[in-house]
């Protein structure tokens, strides 16, 4: 059972108590999920991942935006209650649609979140420790052509840090700093700073102060008064020579683990007296250099923030650009869209690396080409252009002429080849083009079910629950029966409660059922498959979305997607975009700046860049709430 399932109890019980105006969360709402939802979707029994035990009162409500959004949804598109169940009239469920319209989500005022230190993520203090000191932390062994070996020490030995409410692993703010990441910390500030002075020599006390007024304010990633400076240098008094250096080394070693470093936004200035007010410049240059290079601000932004010039939207809009034409930019990729499309998940059960590399950076280039070159956001469902090299090239037929040779050195079989851009002509209308149908994101998601319920989460957004632990295998074709997996999953769907979700996954998985396991189009270009199960003959490609909107190949529902499903894939983008920005799940008060992106992505066929800039401008990402005076 799914999450929709309780959406159908819920609102044939309450839309009555929504029919008369003023209705109360807590004296109306809350009683009918106690008394009809609870038994199956509370406490000890929570079927299809949601769990109205947690909604006490009109609090618990916005703060489970999430689920009111799917009921909606799901009622506008006629799709719930099931044939089943207790219909509402028209007049009831009207009232409840109104409810969630007006009352829950309308005449909101945009809001940010209250201000909350965080701790750097993985990738975040790697980077952060490379600029900070110039060189990186690297793992000393031999590396072969062939294969591709993660060589920072950092991201050796520091763990995974695992995803917070939003999804993305910078949502540190619940994240505990134990004993064992304290260890690592420290060792690899040991290690940074031998380093260092080893490549840094300090005499005398002169050239001792000027390094510690650099490197202080950089390793705070703010101005400090002369009082902390002068602090560290009467430290200082009195010693030279490798006395000098080891208290300098005691210094900047206090600095490194202190909560200021290890800590975003450890040291923002707030109003005492406000509220609700704007983050400081030096926050603000955090905030944008952390989004878009998961990084520290570079000495350009340190400047802007120290002349208190970074908050000008022509400025912010200037930086924007300059910042997404560095190579740090690829983070953007290589971060942000590896964790919301998992493409940590795309394998080969070859026993090759090289090509292995291949299937998992064309998606990142790809995704890095469309960040950063004003390219408009639904490019992500259809490009001309794609990056692929030899290794990979047989998928895009003809256009596989347009590589430029790549000469190998002599005496290596294999190794990592780079991809280039390439413009797809013949090979975009047989095989498609864009995120969806790239050989390594289609071989992840092997077989229709898979497929359906990747492009529903990761491209629509849509949210939809875990499918419960007893659902029975999809039976094997009797003997003497030619049955493809379609016609046998038929059975299987036939179930009104499987069928929830599965009319929505079903038609977007067996679309692409014209390409086979490793990616290939069937019947073109399989050279990497064995064994050849199907022919384009006994493949059917046809389908009909939930709102009746028919098809009959993959073309025709990229076109769908582009059209009747446009405004879905744009507030899912706008939505990831703006949780891992903000590194924090969105909230109700999210939801009047979701609005406006979105509807300005719509009416413009805005680009990434827009939707960077009007993220990095926006109230909840310039702005906070002061948390000393929400609890006084």
């Amino acid at each position: 059972m799914v999450r929709l399932l309780s959406i159908t109890i819920f609102l044939s019980l309450v839309t009555l108590s929504f029919a008369t105006n003023g209705s109360d969360f807590e004296s109306e709402v809350r009683p009918f999920l106690e008394k009809h939802c609870l038994a199956c979707h509370g406490g000890e029994k929570t079927k299809g991942d949601v769990d109205f035990s947690i909604i006490h009162s009109m609090n618990d409500a916005e703060a489970n935006p999430d689920l009111w959004e799917a009921v909606s949804l799901v009622i506008k598109d006629g799709e719930m209650p099931p044939e089943d169940e207790p219909q509402p009239d028209e007049k009831s469920a009207s009232a409840f649609l109104s409810w969630i319209d007006n009352e829950f989500f309308g005449e909101i005022v945009s809001k940010p979140g209250v201000f909350q230190p965080r701790r750097l993520s993985g990738p975040e203090y790697r980077n952060t420790m490379r600029s900070l000191f110039g060189f990186d932390l690297e793992v000393d062994i031999i590396e072969a052509e062939q294969t591709v070996t993660e060589r920072s020490l950092v991201l050796k030995l520091l763990p995974t840090d695992p995803p917070g409410a939003s999804g993305f692993i910078n949502d540190t703010r619940v994240a505990r700093l134990s004993t064992n990441l304290w260890d690592q910390y420290s060792y690899l500030s040991d290690r940074a700073l031998n380093r260092f002075f080893s490549m840094t020599k300090v005499a005398s006390l002169p050239e001792a102060e000027k390094l510690v007024r650099d490197f202080v304010p950089r390793a705070l990633r703010r101005d400090v008064t002369e009082k902390q400076i002068t602090y560290i240098l009467e430290n200082l008094e009195g010693k030279s020579g490798e006395a000098l250096v080891g208290s300098l080394e005691e210094e900047f070693n206090a600095l490194l683990m202190s909560p200021a470093f290890l800590y975003r936004g450890f040291l923002m200035e707030t109003d005492p007296s406000a509220e609700q007010q704007q983050v400081d410049d030096f926050e603000l240059a955090e905030r944008l250099s952390y989004f878009l290079w998961e990084d520290m601000p570079d000495e350009e932004l340190f400047s802007l923030a120290r002349e208190g010039k970074l908050h000008h939207p022509k400025t912010i809009e200037a930086q924007i650009d300059r910042m997404l034409a560095s190579e740090k930019s690829r983070t953007l990729a290589e971060s942000f869209g590896y964790q919301w499309l998992l493409l940590d998940q795309i394998h080969h059960e070859r026993n090759d690396p090289p090509y292995l590399h291949a299937l998992r950076t064309q998606p990142i280039d790809f995704l890095h080409y469309i960040f950063t070159n004003d390219r408009p956001v639904v490019e992500l469902i259809d490009s001309e252009v794609t990056y692929f090299n030899s290794l990979t090239a047989n998928f895009y037929g003809s256009d596989r002429k347009k590589l430029e040779k790549f000469v190998k050195p002599k005496g290596i079989e294999r190794m990592v080849i780079p991809l280039q851009k390439v413009v797809l002509e013949e090979s975009r209308s047989e095989r498609g083009a864009g995120i969806l149908t790239m050989p390594g994101v289609l071989g992840m998601n092997e077989g229709p079910i898979l497929r359906g319920t990747w492009m529903l989460r990761q491209i629509l957004g849509e949210h939809l629950g875990e499918p419960p632990a007893d659902i029975p295998p999809i039976e094997a074709a009797a003997k003497g029966q030619d049955l493809t997996f379609r016609e046998r999953f038929e059975a299987h769907r036939a179930d009104k409660t499987c069928a929830l979700c599965h009319d929505k996954i079903d038609p977007l998985g067996f679309a692409l059922e014209g390409y086979d396991k490793y990616g290939g189009v069937i019947g073109k270009n399989q050279s990497q498959s064995k064994k050849q199960p199907k022919t384009p003959e006994k493949i059917d490609t046809s389908g009909q979305l939930p709102g009746g909107e028919s098809f009959t190949s993959f073309q025709e529902l990229q076109q769908l997607l582009l059209t009747t499903q446009r405004e879905k894939i744009v507030r899912n983008a706008v939505e990831q975009m703006m949780a891992y920005a903000l590194c924090r799940k969105l909230t109700r008060s999210d939801r009047p700046t979701v609005d406006a992106l979105t509807t300005q992505i719509l009416e413009e066929n805005g680009t990434w860049r827009d939707l960077i800039c009007g993220i990095a401008q926006s109230v909840p990402f310039t702005e906070c709430i002061n948390p000393k005076l929400i609890q006084e």
